[in-house]
């Protein structure tokens, strides 16, 4: 998040100018009571020193200093709400992969079933695909090495790799009496963060799944496909689904937001200082064209999915169809800490809607609410405790919401919210708001 530097030391120093008779007697109060506070955190910093060292000296192995601290920093940033945190290099390093969404690899999505690795299913035109990798296959060995007693995470890092390297699968098939050994030759993946088809003849259906850098291209790419295998006539609208995607950058979420909207405020991010907030908005040009557009999200849909899902409600772009959204309603800011030290990951704002509402530890309310049939076996597991349920979350301003419904069917005949989005843009149910709505007013910082 960008400071505004400049603007807060002018601030400060016409504000000084104007008022330092006036306040000298405060200042000097206010001095004594900051050089308290200063003595008493050397004090807790003198603290932590003498139980390092004591660790240091008497725990019952040698312990490793550079563990100690990153565990200290770790426990620092966790005290103070559930998404601050300390990132060592490497977690640094795959938190930059993730985000842009783009790495050397095979091409295949990937879990872990009885010690082995399950292909969830080759992603088009990648090294996997082009091999004749299934879904289903299950990968017992990569280089010759055995598979099992590796987390998934450490058989994703030995599958990725540099451009043009090679790596060597032996996949067990249902139906082949023998393994299959193939040979890859690692490529450039895109992480496709954007699935679309049409639904119904004259739907376009656009699934995000998160929010990387290649969030927004591919939104365009995927629109203009539907609109081009549909036709503009007979195209009666757009569903978005939101529903379990956990969000990612703040950026993204703008410029989806923005890609709906031809005016106004998209979101709001208010720091600790009035003098800090940022507003985004949008610019003109509705990609959509004006054509309703249904929003699915649920118990799952977070962050940026919120965002977008508060903005195109609160400009009356969209109608909100599913249950009430997870509430995680903070930005994070990623502060890099040199070469080798990894970064933090800090809580850094608040983001509000247009309207000025935070939706923080309550979730976005969808405009019509959709319970889905759930199996018996799932019961217990298809209910998100939200944003309000984990330990230490900032408050939210009024009452706390938590628990929301985040189970989505896995065959679509079975989607009661696809069927009610399906309904509206058909009318059959009632009519849906298509034009955006005129902007809000710009509320003023809390």
């Amino acid at each position: 998040m960008m400071r505004k530097t400049s603007l807060i030391l002018l601030s400060a120093a016409a504000g000084a100018a104007a008022t330092l008779f006036l306040t000298q007697p405060r200042a000097s109060l206010m001095g004594s009571t900051a050089r308290a506070a200063a003595a008493d955190t050397y004090r807790q910093l003198n603290l932590f020193g003498d139980v390092f060292d004591r660790v240091r000296s008497d725990y019952v192995e040698k312990p490793d200093d550079s563990k100690l601290v990153e565990s200290a920093i770790s426990g620092m940033l966790a005290g103070l709400d559930p998404h601050s945190s300390y990132m060592d290099a490497k977690s640094f390093k795959d938190m930059q992969v993730q985000t842009r969404g783009e790495f050397g690899g095979l091409g295949i999505e990937v879990t872990m079933e009885d010690g082995l690795i399950k292909v969830v299913s080759p992603i088009d035109d990648t090294p996997a695909s082009k091999a004749g990798i299934l879904a289903n296959d299950i990968i017992t060995n990569l280089d010759d090495e055995a598979v099992q007693g590796l987390t998934l995470n450490q058989a994703v890092e030995k599958m990725r790799g540099p451009v043009n390297t090679k790596i060597k699968l032996k996949i067990v098939r249902k139906g082949q009496d023998k393994p299959i050994e193939v040979t890859l030759t690692r490529d450039n993946i895109r992480v496709r963060a954007v699935r679309a088809r049409v639904e119904a003849d004259d739907i376009a259906y656009i699934r995000i799944t998160s929010f990387n850098e290649q969030t927004t291209e591919g939104l365009k790419k995927e629109m203009a496909n539907l609109q081009q295998q549909i036709g503009e006539s007979k195209l009666k609208g757009y569903i978005i689904d939101l529903r379990n995607n956990p969000g990612g950058l703040l950026e993204e979420a703008v410029s989806v937001s923005d890609a709906f909207l031809d005016r106004g405020e998209i979101v709001s991010t208010r720091g600790r200082n009035a003098e800090e907030t940022q507003r985004r908005t949008a610019k003109p040009g509705d990609l959509a064209k004006g054509k309703p557009v249904i929003v699915l999200i649920n118990g799952g849909s977070a962050s940026a999915s919120e965002i977008v899902a508060g903005a195109l409600q609160d400009h009356k772009r969209a109608t909100l169809v599913g249950t009430r959204s997870f509430g995680k309603g903070s930005v994070q800011t990623i502060i890099p800490l040199g070469s080798g030290n990894g970064a933090l990951r800090l809580t850094t704002a608040r983001y509000f809607t247009p309207s000025g509402k935070s939706i923080q530890a309550k979730g976005i309310t969808p405009d019509i609410e959709v319970q889905q049939d759930v199996p018996d076996d799932l019961k217990s597991r298809t209910d998100t405790k939200g944003e309000a349920s984990l330990r230490g979350h900032l408050k939210a301003e009024g009452q706390e919401e938590t628990g929301s419904q985040s189970y989505v069917p896995p065959d679509a005949k079975d989607d009661k919210a696809l069927k009610v989005a399906d309904d509206l843009l058909h009318g059959i149910k009632q009519s849906v708001s298509s034009a955006p709505a005129p902007a809000p007013a710009n509320k003023a910082a809390n």
